[in-house]
């Protein structure tokens, strides 16, 4: 079928929210930019003048496309090598989608987007729609095809596992700016006592190389353990000079809504650190250094200024 000007528009128009729901659904912007590509194909081979409210139609295509990829997903990372964290979004991208409430901000987290991965497709699906969304009950139950009773029951489901793995915490931007200065103020003294006071007894760092660059298999768990690993990683020495390949500048930003240092080396974007801080201090370290899940970072960050970075590593 070939679509009219206003049925393209409409759909053009959908986009920016069809893409943020894929996004939070998989965890990928590469795989959310899929999604929405397989969405269109559909709609443009449909018979769009019988869909009487194209939102919906639009949504439950993509969501189901979601579903089938989260399916395949959980296989493909059985055999992931190390630890998985999802593609890092940069202040300002389009995809982070809605930011106006605390549920819809926590829901793009990187915190949050990794607990998602705890949950069922359905129970996935359900939180997004419902919490980042704001999408009703009945929606809800039309795109998946449960009753109303089933949807509310799995959003209950999804929340308290959601709840059981993090404390809600929102601290402002000029107190997240002091602590992260303070952290690299800590992690270059050389010291572990100035960092272990910044963190939480149970902190932990995670990283993601995807078999591509070094990243320990295995998270470090509790303040004393992550406090060394973060005073070697900020000490320069010959060994990671010549695993940078040059002069790294760790510049202070947001991705996914949270405090992250980024760091590039000749422009290009070779880590992303998102830090969860709570009001007892931080409380996570998650490091996404896998180049595959780096390329739209480094494209957004080529397109922005940024200014001096906050730290260069020689």
């Amino acid at each position: 079928m070939v679509l009219t000007g206003n049925q393209i528009d409409l759909f053009e128009a959908s986009m920016p929210r069809l893409k943020a729901i894929a996004y939070r659904l998989l965890g990928s912007a590469i795989d959310a930019e899929d999604a929405v590509q397989d969405t269109f194909l559909r709609w443009q081979s449909a018979d769009v003048d019988r869909i009487e409210v194209p939102e919906a139609w639009l949504t439950k295509v993509l969501t189901n496309l979601c579903l089938n990829q989260l399916t395949s997903a959980r296989a493909r990372r059985e055999t992931y090598v190390g630890q998985w964290l999802p593609e890092p979004l940069l202040a300002g991208d389009p995809m982070l989608g809605p930011a106006d409430t605390v549920e819809q901000r926590e829901s793009v987290s990187y915190a949050v987007l990794a607990l998602l991965e705890r949950l069922s497709p359905n129970e996935r699906v359900v939180y997004v729609l419902r919490e980042a969304f704001g999408y009703p009950h009945r929606r809800i139950a039309e795109i998946l095809d449960i009753t109303e009773a089933s949807g509310q029951q799995i959003l209950h489901r999804a929340k308290k596992h959601i709840a059981e793995g993090r404390t809600r915490t929102e601290i402002d931007e000029a107190a997240a700016r002091r602590i992260v200065d303070e952290f690299l103020t800590a992690a270059t003294s050389g010291r572990t006592e100035p960092l272990v006071r910044l963190l939480t007894a149970d902190a932990v760092a995670i990283g993601d190389g995807g078999g591509k660059v070094p990243a320990r298999t295995r998270p470090f768990e509790g303040a004393v353990a992550v406090a060394k690993f973060m005073r070697s990683l900020f000490t320069p020495n010959q060994a990671a000079r010549n695993l940078l390949g040059g002069t790294a500048e760790i510049h202070v930003s947001y991705a996914n809504g949270l405090p992250a240092l980024v760091v590039t080396v000749d422009g290009r974007v070779i880590g992303v650190m998102c830090l969860e801080i709570t009001a007892d201090g931080i409380a996570a370290f998650r490091n996404q250094a896998n180049p595959d899940k780096l390329e739209r970072a480094t494209r957004q960050w080529a397109a922005t200024d940024h200014g001096e970075p906050a730290l260069r590593i020689n």
